[in-house]
């Protein structure tokens, strides 16, 4: 892989907001980052592994956050993580012609972004969903998740609000700690398929860590309800154009 210096800086530079951007409503970057290497110009062979460890790092940081300040929600998280894993590693694995799909969801996360815009505040009347459809409804998105190369988060933290399950910051919680175990799961099953870890993908984590932390401090304690929304209707024009158009 060789990159000029204007390249690399452009790189280092959309790491960085991407990870920001994401990190403060709970999401880790998949999308974009994807999409940024793409732009690049990188190798295919480079970009999917190294996403998944910006990912998983990204996602570790904003788990840790959102809990430290008291969001994440163990009953809200757990059905819909139990067969999230392994129905992502089915998505990723089927030959399923994952391009319809991709132009359906996108639409629908545009769609998400556009209701998030005039949205002023937490969702009323929150309660947890039932566990029997939590668990299916998990493994939908976990299938999801790996039909599009994504943590999962895109998709579970609008269906969260929507539906009054979680307030902004408890979806986030439970979101960013849902995108981690997913994104492990898939790098370990690239690196059990012989694709190492390409040792540039480190120097990228030191531009994705410290963004990430400070996206995720102040997504969860510092950014008003408001002001979050919004950020997440940004996220999800991102993802939904990146899944559109790619």
């Amino acid at each position: 892989m060789a990159l000029d210096s204007t390249q690399f800086i452009l790189l280092l530079a959309g790491i960085t907001i991407v990870a920001f951007l994401y990190s403060s409503v709970g999401h880790a970057g998949a999308s974009g980052y994807i999409a940024i290497m793409t732009l690049c110009g990188l190798s295919a062979t480079f970009i999917r592994p190294t996403a998944l460890v910006l990912n998983i790092l990204v996602a570790a940081i904003g788990s840790f956050q959102f809990w430290r300040a008291g969001y994440f929600s163990w009953r809200l998280f757990w059905p819909f993580a139990l067969l999230a894993v392994p129905a992502a590693y089915l998505g990723g694995y089927l030959p399923v012609p994952a391009a319809i799909f991709k132009i359906v969801i996108g639409v629908v996360l545009l769609f998400s972004a556009a209701r998030l815009f005039f949205r002023h505040g937490d969702p009323t009347d929150i309660a947890a969903p039932a566990i029997p459809a939590a668990i299916p409804i998990g493994a939908g998105i976990g299938f999801l998740s790996g039909l599009t190369g994504t943590g999962g988060g895109i998709f579970l933290t609008p269906l969260l609000l929507f539906c009054h399950w979680a307030s902004i910051r408890g979806a986030a919680a439970v979101s960013a700690l849902f995108i981690l175990v997913n994104s492990i799961a898939g790098l370990t099953g690239l690196i059990s398929g012989g694709r190492p870890i390409p040792k540039f993908a480190w120097i990228l984590a030191v531009a994705a860590v410290i963004a990430g932390t400070a996206g995720s401090h102040l997504g969860s304690r510092r950014f008003p309800v408001r002001t979050i929304s919004i950020i997440l209707a940004t996220v999800l024009v991102l993802a939904g154009c990146k899944l559109i158009f790619w």
